[in-house]
């Protein structure tokens, strides 16, 4: 369906026009899975000064193990998704428990928080396996060349078919920056494309068709301002500079009594908080 020429011409393109990011100078499988962690649902700028920090704090799963949750919490602030967070604590301690990073595909899935994605994507960035790793990016070069919009599990298929022998660790690096930096939801840079031969979109269909849009994979991200999610990421600010009453959790959050209980009950059954005669903190402080 989409011809060798194609996958040639994107690796020829990849080689001196990949982004310049910290962790892809690195093999270390503890690096990358952090890395991969912290790029979900967030964007790269905003990612690469604390992946610095966090690593410079806990350079190997050991160091992160040993730490307490609000450590973790703490250097997380700015990202969002506390539970991944959570999430990337509990794997470096099962981490350090068996060794090392697993390499193998249903070890990694059993990690917590670990899912297809970021399993493939330590395989291949860490350990140069020739497996396809598929973001949303991937998902629409893919349907873009093809000409039809896709299903998650279509175009798993078809980048899995795609993956050269040998290639796994600079082809996914390569198709991933086609799609964030040329091939993009919006006006798109076709003329600079090195699949534009090959691709059947090119430019002549028009994105805001809602039966084509962008030949995107995934759904809009819901709202942040003033969402719930706002109102959690507040209150563990807050909670690492100390201790709060519920009264004082609520004003912090802006959020009635009645909706700040209920936040703070997710967020003590997520194991991010901890609740003691009615005051909150973090766990571990």
């Amino acid at each position: 369906m989409i011809p060798d020429e194609f996958v040639g011409a994107v690796l020829a393109w990849g080689g001196p026009s990949l982004r310049d990011l910290p962790w892809r100078r690195t093999r270390d499988p503890w690096a990358v899975l952090v890395s991969e962690v912290m790029s979900q649902q967030t964007q790269v700028h905003r990612v690469i000064p604390k992946w610095e920090r966090f690593m410079d704090r806990f350079p190997t799963p050991e160091r992160c193990a040993a730490a307490s949750l609000a450590e973790v919490l703490e250097l997380w602030q700015g990202l969002g998704y506390p539970r991944r967070a959570r999430d990337l604590h509990r794997s470096a301690q099962i981490i350090d428990g068996r060794g090392g990073v697993p390499d193998q595909l249903d070890d990694l899935l059993a990690l917590p928080g670990v899912g297809d994605y970021t399993a493939r994507a330590v395989m291949a960035f860490a350990f140069g396996a020739d497996v396809a790793v598929v973001d949303t990016n991937v998902g629409r070069v893919l349907a873009r060349v093809i000409g039809e919009r896709l299903t998650p599990r279509r175009v798993r298929e078809i980048a899995d078919d795609l993956v050269p022998t040998g290639d796994g660790w600079l082809w996914n690096q390569a198709l991933m920056d086609l799609g964030g930096t040329l091939c993009v939801a919006r006006s798109p840079e076709c003329q600079s494309c090195p699949a534009r031969t090959w691709c059947v979109w090119n430019g002549s269909v028009d994105i805001d068709d809602p039966a084509v849009g962008s030949a995107g994979v995934s759904s809009r991200q819901s709202r942040f301002k003033g969402s719930r999610r706002e109102a959690r990421g507040r209150l563990l600010r807050a909670l690492v500079s100390g201790e709060l009453s519920l009264r004082e959790a609520a004003a912090v959050m802006e959020r009635s009594p009645a909706e700040s209980a209920e936040i703070v009950d997710g967020l003590i059954s997520d194991g991010l908080v901890v609740r003691t005669d009615g005051r909150l903190r973090l766990p571990g402080v």
